[in-house]
């Protein structure tokens, strides 16, 4: 399954390369024109004010991305308590789509782990 992730301090990007190659990503860039995104994707986000997290919604707006998106994973900081993965949460509620899991920061090589099963768990 493709990985889409948006990163704003590169925490997630990190995150992504602990993965190794078993997945194929795509990082959205807001300054570059979005692809069409034609297979099941799970979406990783970090938690922002929605203004900072816009171009993951204008990314799943675009063409049919958002038909595509099968889950969600968030990442954050579990200090903020009820704030903790609320992009995700927000995300997962307008698009009617299932968070399969979340982290702290740029994740523990056990959330790496969880991460793959969570993700396997979907394809199946």
């Amino acid at each position: 399954m493709k990985i889409v992730y948006f990163t704003v301090t590169g925490q997630t990007r990190r995150f992504i390369k602990k993965l190794g190659s078993e997945f194929e990503s795509y990082e959205i860039n807001p300054a570059s024109e979005f692809p069409e995104i034609t297979e099941p994707f799970v979406l990783i986000t970090p938690t922002y004010e929605d203004a900072i997290t816009e171009p993951v919604r204008d990314f799943l707006d675009y063409a049919e991305n958002a038909n595509y998106l099968k889950g969600i994973v968030g990442t954050g900081n579990r200090n903020f308590a009820q704030l903790f993965i609320f992009t995700a949460k927000n995300l997962a509620e307008e698009y009617d789509t299932p968070i399969i899991y979340a982290f702290e920061f740029n994740g523990t090589s056990k959330d790496v782990s969880n991460f793959k099963k969570a993700v396997k768990k979907l394809e199946s």
